[in-house]
C-alpha cells in the first residue's frame, strides 16, 4: 500500500550508511514496544487502530449521525493536533469545494474550523458566514485552558446562546477531552455536552486516530472504519524491527543520515493541493517531535507545481542544506483530460492527454532536477486517495517519526519548549500568578 523509492539520493547516501543503522534501529526498536523510551507514556498510538476497530466506533458514528441529521455546519475548535489531522483528512477525502457544494451531494454539513488563531477579523468572518445556519460545535482540548481555543470557545458558545438560547445550545456542542479532568470536563458536565474522551496515553500530534479526528471526519461522511483498517494494515506492515523488512524505518534513518550530512531542512512536496493541511499535519509532527535541545530537521512544505513558480528556484538552486520528501498518490480520483484548441497556443502535443499523466510528468522531473541541483529526495507514495490509504500513512509517519526522534536523541513525545512563549504573553496579557515578562 505504501512504496517508498530513494532513487534521488543516489551520490547522498550509499546502502552501508542505511544497512549499518540496523543494529541500532533493533533495539530502539525493542525498547519502543516495551515502552522503555522517553515518553513511554504516551505511546498508545501504537496500536490504536487495531484497539480501536476491536472496541467498535458506534458511539462516534451515532454522534456523528445525530450532528449530521441536524446541522447545516460543524465548527471544529481546536488547535494543533486537536484540528489539523482532521482537517487534513477532510482536504484528503472530500472535494476541494466541499463547503460549496448542495447539501445533498456532500452528504454531510459544512465544516469550519476554529480556535487556531486569535485574530478578531477570522473570527467575525467565521460568525459571518454562520448567520441563518443550524450550527453544531466540537470543541477539541485536552485541558480546556489553551488559549486559541479556549477563546475561540467563548465566542462561539456566545453567539449561539444567543442566536439559540441556552438550553439548545447545550445540545449543539460535543466536547473531546480528559476523561476526569481539566476545565473543559468540568464546564462539559456542568452544562451536559455530549462528551469524547482523549486517551491519556495519546499526546495530541498522534491523536487523529482517536474522536479527535473521527468524529469532525465521521460528521461529513468518512467511513472511519477504513481510515482505522488502513492504520491497522499500517501497524503489523511497519510494527518489525528489521530494517530491511520497515519502510518506516528506513525513512527514518534516511533522514538522519541526511542530517548528519547537514541537509538539516526537509520540504515536504506534494502534487495535489488536496495534501496542503496533510503537509501542516505532518510538520507539527515532526517538529514538535524533533526540534529540541539544539537538534532537529526544520519541517517545511511546497505545493507544486504552484510553488515550482516561487519556490522552485530557490530549491533548485539555493543554499545547500535541505532534501525533499515527495508524498505522490498513484491513482488521482477523477480522469480529466486536456482538450484539443483550433487556435495553435503551443499544446497541440498535450490534446487528449491526462491532467494526472502531465503532473505526474513534472513530479518526475522535478525530483531528477532537484537531484541534479544538489537536493537528494525520496518519495513516499500510496495508491490511491482512500481513507484506507490516508489510515496508512498517517501511521508511516508516525512510526517514522517515532524511531527518526529516537535516532537523534531526543524524546519525540515531549514538547516543552512550547510552554515559553505561552508564560511570556500570560505576563503580558496580565494573567494572575505570572511574572512580568
Amino acid at each position: 500500500m505504501i512504496v517508498l523509492d530513494r532513487t534521488h539520493t543516489t551520490g547522498f547516501l550509499d546502502d552501508e550508511e542505511l544497512t549499518s543503522a540496523a543494529p541500532v534501529v533493533s533495539t530502539l526498536h525493542q525498547h519502543l514496544v516495551e515502552r522503555r523510551v522517553p515518553g513511554a507514556d504516551y505511546l498508545g498510538w501504537l496500536d490504536l487502530a487495531s484497539r480501536t476497530l476491536a472496541a467498535g466506533v458506534a458511539d462516534i458514528e451515532e454522534a456523528a449521525q445525530r450532528i449530521r441529521d441536524r446541522a447545516d455546519a460543524l465548527v471544529v475548535i481546536g488547535i494543533g493536533g486537536s484540528y489539523l489531522g482532521a482537517r487534513a483528512g477532510c482536504e484528503w477525502l472530500k472535494p476541494a469545494y466541499y463547503n460549496q457544494l448542495p447539501k445533498a451531494q456532500r452528504g454531510g454539513p459544512e465544516i469550519y474550523f476554529f480556535g487556531n488563531h486569535i485574530s478578531a477579523d477570522a473570527a467575525s468572518d467565521l460568525l459571518d458566514v454562520l448567520q441563518g445556519k443550524q450550527v453544531y460545535v466540537n470543541v477539541i482540548s485536552k485541558s480546556g485552558t489553551t488559549t486559541e481555543p479556549a477563546i475561540g470557545f467563548r465566542v462561539l458558545r456566545a453567539w449561539m446562546q444567543q442566536t439559540y438560547g441556552e438550553a439548545e445550545t447545550r445540545q449543539r456542542i460535543v466536547a473531546t477531552t480528559d476523561a476526569a479532568k481539566g476545565a473543559l470536563r468540568k464546564l462539559a458536565e456542568e452544562e451536559g455536552y455530549q462528551t469524547f474522551v482523549i486517551p491519556d496515553d495519546v499526546g495530541g500530534r498522534y491523536s487523529v486516530l482517536t474522536p479527535v479526528g473521527l468524529l469532525p471526519l465521521s460528521v461529513i461522511g468518512v467511513d472511519v472504519r477504513e481510515l482505522l483498517e488502513g492504520a491497522a494494515w499500517a501497524e503489523t506492515a511497519f510494527g518489525t524491527g528489521a530494517l530491511a523488512d520497515n519502510l518506516a524505518y528506513q525513512y527514518a534513518v534516511m533522514r538522519n543520515a541526511l542530517y548528519r550530512k547537514g541537509f538539516v531542512t526537509e520540504v515536504l512536496a506534494h502534487f495535489e493541493p488536496s495534501l496542503h493541511s496533510f503537509a501542516e499535519w505532518w510538520k507539527q509532527l515532526f517538529g514538535e517531535s524533533e526540534g529540541k535541545n539544539g537538534k532537529g530537521i526544520f519541517p517545511a512544505s511546497v505545493g507544486y507545481t504552484t510553488d515550482l513558480h516561487s519556490m522552485g528556484q530557490f530549491i533548485q538552486e539555493g543554499y545547500r542544506n535541505l532534501f525533499e520528501t515527495f508524498v505522490h498518490i498513484e491513482r488521482t480520483r477523477r480522469v480529466v483530460r486536456v482538450p484539443a484548441a483550433e487556435v495553435d497556443d503551443g499544446l497541440a502535443y498535450l490534446a487528449g492527454k491526462e491532467l494526472a499523466w502531465i503532473n505526474d510528468k513534472a513530479r518526475q522531473a522535478t525530483a531528477h532536477a532537484h537531484a541534479e541541483g544538489g537536493v537528494p529526495n525520496l518519495l513516499v507514495q500510496v495508491q490511491d486517495q482512500s481513507a484506507r490509504s490516508l489510515g496508512a500513512l498517517f501511521y508511516f509517519f508516525e512510526r517514522a517519526c517515532a524511531m527518526s526522534g529516537l535516532l537523534m536523541g531526543v524524546n519525540p513525545f515531549n514538547q516543552p519548549g512550547v510552554e515559553n512563549y505561552k508564560q511570556k504573553m500570560f505576563a503580558l496579557l496580565g494573567k494572575p500568578g505570572t511574572a512580568q515578562a
